[in-house]
């Protein structure tokens, strides 16, 4: 099986050529490395490697294997959250990319306390109109939801993530990364504040995310290999 290392070489490799090409510098690109589903040798690998950003998607999975984590890992969670989860959700992570609704932000709330520490939200936009995908749909749902992390004192509002169409069709990929950025400038131009993060890119898509202003490239196969379903 091929190393980390050789697998982040080639990942670097390709992000450099899509900064080139989009005219950016590869300062600002964060690379979360998805260890969802991966064997446990693996994931160790990669933080012995010094990978100190990670993405799970599953409250369970990420619980029986919290330890393998160093201190100084962040450990977000990038896969849907069931309410029943949100009590495991909130003390698990680093960050929850994937809140698309009022309710699911009020039952992670309802576990946190004046000294947890504060926990750092980003939306999920469903971009692409696929029905099979989760996200809010449109600027009015979004501005519900970031209304509501926005009163929290326990919250903090970081930006947005989507997942692309899965489809060959580059044009189509590109138009959705581009909703999802011009979705959090509105953001910013009605509510005066600073949004940084556009969590958005995977392993097949990564070139277009880049040039549609990607700061955080969510990389499974890429960088582990297959993953064993």
């Amino acid at each position: 099986m091929v190393s980390i290392r050789e697998n982040i070489h080639r990942i670097e490799e390709r992000i450099e050529r899509a900064c080139d090409a989009a005219g950016r510098t590869r300062e600002g690109l964060r690379l979360m490395a998805v260890s969802k589903l991966q064997p446990l040798d693996r994931v160790q690998e990669a933080i012995d490697f010094g990978l100190r950003l990670f993405g799970e998607s599953r409250v369970q999975e990420t619980a029986e294997r919290r330890d393998i984590f160093p201190a100084d890992a962040e450990v977000h969670l990038i896969g849907h959250l069931q309410r029943n989860k949100a009590k495991d959700a909130a003390r698990l992570y680093s960050a929850i990319q994937s809140i698309d609704a009022v309710r699911t932000v009020r039952a992670i709330e309802s576990h946190l306390t004046a000294e947890s520490p504060v926990m750092d939200l980003l939306v999920e936009v469903n971009t692409s109109g696929e029905e099979n995908k989760y996200g809010v749909h449109g600027f009015d749902a979004l501005r519900e939801v970031t209304e509501v992390i926005e009163t929290s004192p326990r919250f903090r509002l970081q930006g947005l993530m989507t997942i692309g169409p899965l489809t060959g069709d580059e044009a189509a990929v590109r138009h959705a990364f581009a909703h999802l950025r011009e979705l959090r400038d509105r953001l910013e131009r009605e509510t005066g504040h600073s949004y940084p993060e556009l969590s958005m890119g995977m392993s097949g898509d990564l070139e277009a995310a880049v040039r549609e202003g990607s700061t955080l490239l969510r990389i499974g196969t890429a960088v582990f290999g297959q993953r064993d379903y």
